[in-house]
């Protein structure tokens, strides 16, 4: 798995630097089906589409991590042209229809792995492997011509925040080469606690941790989500069973480099806080 290569550029370094987010990405197909209230998702799906205005240019390419994959080591999709993966259960028979024709990039692959390779971290490249819905349902509203090539990093199994900060400092310098890092997953998530007012200000004070955190100067911020569980409230707003959907931020800014964060998006949805972030 980490034989040794040589780091080669696959895109342009004609680009300017791209930011890093770091979105949530609802709750299975939910943009796109009639909920009750009508409104439940919709301050959500207009942030998602107003991401694309955001960026000072249009990405080459994308690198993003859903919390919805997980493996023993750091994977990677590398097919050229991924399926998509319906995993989620119970919905109308259309969400299982949607379509994102995004291509892979295989290069870009390549060029990952070769990136966390030389930072020593284990990983692997996956031809068969699909986009699952924490990436291509958030993307349909981002990006919805899905003409975007659209690189999948897996999370790792253990769900360390180390090794996860690590992999995105190595991955890095693909934002000077115009691709667009992104980590997809959700700042409260706890199934036992939407819709739940018990849950309510316990998300608030985890949520206003999060915001100073993500703020603060570097060494600071990743001193802070290295112990991240020990936050107000992070066992009620990420218990266990849950953990995952935070881990993608952990890549995120690790990404960020020196590159300041903050929230650009934050709503009470299902009575609880949910918030999104962005470096640089």
């Amino acid at each position: 798995m980490n034989e040794i290569r040589t780091t080669t550029q696959i895109v342009s370094n004609n680009s300017v630097t791209q930011p890093v987010l770091f979105i949530p990405h609802g709750a299975g197909p939910c943009f796109f089906m009639d909920w009750k209230p009508s409104d439940t998702w919709d301050g959500m799906a207009g942030f998602l589409k107003s991401i694309a205005a955001r960026l000072p240019e249009r990405p080459k390419a994308i690198v993003m991590m859903s919390a919805h994959w997980q493996a023993p080591a750091f994977s990677i999709t590398s097919g050229a042209q991924p399926a998509l993966i319906y995993d989620y259960y119970g919905f109308p028979e259309h969400t299982y229809e949607l379509a994102y024709p995004a291509l892979g990039a295989p290069r870009l692959a390549e060029r990952v792995a070769i990136l966390l390779s030389e930072a020593g971290l284990t990983n692997q490249q996956d031809p068969s492997r699909g986009f699952d819905h924490g990436m291509f349902i958030p993307l349909k509203l981002m990006f919805p011509d899905a003409e975007i090539p659209v690189v999948q990093l897996s999370l790792r199994h253990d769900l360390d925040p180390e090794a996860h900060l690590a992999a995105g400092k190595a991955l890095a310098p693909l934002r000077g080469e115009g691709v667009l890092i992104v980590g997809s997953g959700m700042s409260f998530h706890n199934m036992q606690g939407y819709g739940d007012a018990n849950f309510t200000q316990p998300s608030q004070v985890f949520d206003e941790w999060l915001t100073q955190t993500i703020a603060a100067q570097p060494e600071q911020r990743l001193a802070g989500l290295r112990d991240w569980s020990h936050s107000p409230h992070a066992v009620q707003c990420h218990p266990p069973s849950d953990e995952e959907h935070l881990i993608p931020l952990m890549v995120a800014a690790g990404a960020a480099g020196e590159d300041r964060g903050k929230k650009i998006y934050s709503q009470q949805v299902l009575k609880t806080q949910i918030s999104a972030f962005q470096f640089g």
